[in-house]
């Protein structure tokens, strides 16, 4: 019997907040490690914060001169919307650093990113990235409309409802994609293996992420991890308290298709299973700004024996997590690589209600692996074909489960 754990509370915004691009309702967002932390930028910071050299060595003329030309020539001056022509020049400012987890986020799309770490959503529900320039999918979410329309990781989307997506920069493709729910979007996507484009359309609707899910087989706990927001622990806590008092003898820690979100949310699941030692190891731009994060000492469960499950939709907070078990020697790791996503990023407030979304950091496991654009290799790879998922036979899960029970 399975279930679901809707936490009420809501836990404390961590200290920073790392992302992989995700599209649920749909929109760009990033989700992926954690350290979590909303940052106010105002005019007493500012001077901290901006490098007055680099800042004085850049002639703005020509960015005032084009602005004239447009304000002054421009055939339609009614179609100039001044907000937006500011909009825009900080998005080609932030995109020229060619960090795909790099953004600016107008106001309207920053009050969709914060609701949607509440896990109330609204779109096809998938995860995208810009990977060599393409709309690439990291994963849809579970039982989400772009899930049972068979859109799969690393689908490649190529068109838009007809639209070539790669003539479009990835925040106006999240407008092509978006939409109310109960309308429909066409992806025609590239996918290893078809010798033809695959057209998949996809019903958008109101989508409510499920953090924590539970079920049992026998005496072994399926711990389904489906993302690290806001309310993951709460249900996670409960989730816990039902395997001890259930008496289990093993646990299998599904995190496939779990694309991360607060960091805080990995060092605490983490701790759950690992008594000592170092989770994770941040570092930034200076050195001596470099952060060793350590277990919290709960470990509730270091004496049940764990097999976690990952794929190539798993992604920076569950590859924190699968990378810890690893090298503690605490779990075995079953399935296939996961995504790759070894950066943090952090959240700036800005005026009006903007937002820009920075990489500040890159994170290490605690054997000091780099696992960015590489991922988490697992130390027994089974692969889930597409028959399996048109069968529904899940290999990967009966591998899991035969470990645990030898």
């Amino acid at each position: 019997m399975k279930k679901d754990y809707l936490g009420n509370q809501q836990s404390q915004m961590p200290k920073y907040l790392g992302l992989i691009v995700l599209i649920f309702f749909v929109f760009a967002l990033g989700w992926n490690t954690g350290l979590n932390h909303s940052t106010r930028l105002d005019d007493n910071s500012s001077s901290d914060l901006i490098n007055r050299g680099a800042r004085k060595s850049v002639d703005m003329q020509l960015y005032w001169d084009t602005w004239d030309l447009l304000n002054t020539k421009y055939v339609d001056p009614s179609l100039l919307d001044y907000q937006e022509m500011v909009y825009g020049a900080i998005r080609g400012m932030v995109a020229s650093t060619g960090d795909p987890y790099t953004a600016f986020m107008t106001p309207k799309e920053n009050k969709e990113f914060q609701d949607s770490l509440n896990g109330d959503l609204e779109g096809i529900g998938a995860e995208l990235t810009l990977r060599n320039g393409l709309l690439t999918v990291v994963s849809p979410l579970k039982n989400s409309p772009a899930q049972k329309a068979g859109l799969r990781p690393e689908d490649i989307i190529y068109q838009i409802d007809g639209e070539i997506a790669e003539d479009y920069t990835l925040e106006q493709a999240v407008m092509l994609i978006r939409g109310p729910k109960g309308s429909r979007v066409t992806l025609t996507v590239l996918r290893e293996g078809a010798d033809e484009p695959i057209d998949i359309i996809i019903r958008r609707a109101k989508i409510n992420i499920e953090s924590v899910e539970l079920s049992f087989d026998g005496d072994i706990a399926i711990l389904e991890l489906n993302q690290f927001g806001t309310n993951t622990m709460d249900e996670f806590n409960i989730a816990v308290n039902d395997i001890l008092t259930s008496g289990a003898e093993g646990l299998v820690l599904d995190m496939r298709y779990n694309g991360g979100g607060f960091l805080d949310g990995a060092i605490d699941i983490v701790s759950e299973f690992v008594q000592a030692g170092h989770v994770v190891t941040v570092k930034q731009r200076n050195p001596q700004d470099n952060e060793v994060i350590f277990v919290n000492g709960k470990a509730r469960m270091q004496n049940i024996p764990i097999v976690a499950i990952i794929n190539r939709g798993s992604a920076s907070a569950s590859e924190i997590v699968a990378g810890a078990l690893q090298d503690h020697n605490r779990a075995i790791v079953v399935g296939e690589t996961s995504f790759g996503k070894g950066t943090v990023q952090e959240v700036v407030n800005l005026v009006g209600g903007a937002s820009l979304r920075v990489t500040i950091a890159k994170w290490f496991t605690p054997d000091n692996r780099d696992i960015d654009q590489i991922g988490v290799e697992p130390d027994v790879y089974v692969e889930r074909t597409p028959e399996d998922f048109e069968t529904d036979n899940d290999p990967q899960l009966e591998k899991a489960l035969e470990i645990l029970r030898q």
